[in-house]
């Protein structure tokens, strides 16, 4: 046996028990205890599955991947977790929070320009 040195952790892979899907987000219950879930338009097949073709995920090889027979679509959970995605985040999804809360009050500016609050 190696021994370890001080300050040296051991790593281990994340691995999944559970996978559900609320929406379009897909999350993870690890093995560790830690629920993780991303958006499913990171990866282009899921992005363009029905929300019936997207819950029909299920765990393989222990909780090291997640699989979708009808899509073609194999995902490994340490991928995931570690960030590792297809396709970028998309700007419309920063856009609808916002669009989302554009009722909300104006706070008035406090800069120089003498309270102004940027709206035309």
């Amino acid at each position: 046996m190696k021994p370890t040195a001080v300050g040296e952790q051991k790593r281990t892979e994340a691995l999944a028990i559970r996978v559900w899907v609320e929406g379009r987000r897909v999350f993870l219950e690890l093995t560790d205890g830690r629920i993780f879930g991303f958006p499913a338009d990171r990866f282009r097949r899921l992005r363009d599955a029905s929300d019936a073709q997207l819950k029909k995920v299920v765990l393989r090889l222990n909780g090291y991947a997640l699989w979708w027979e009808a899509l073609d679509e194999d995902i490994t959970v340490p991928g995931v977790v570690a960030g590792h995605f297809e396709l970028s985040s998309s700007p419309h999804g920063i856009l609808a929070v916002a669009e989302e809360h554009a009722d909300y009050p104006e706070i008035p500016d406090s800069s120089p320009r003498g309270g102004q609050t940027g709206r035309p």
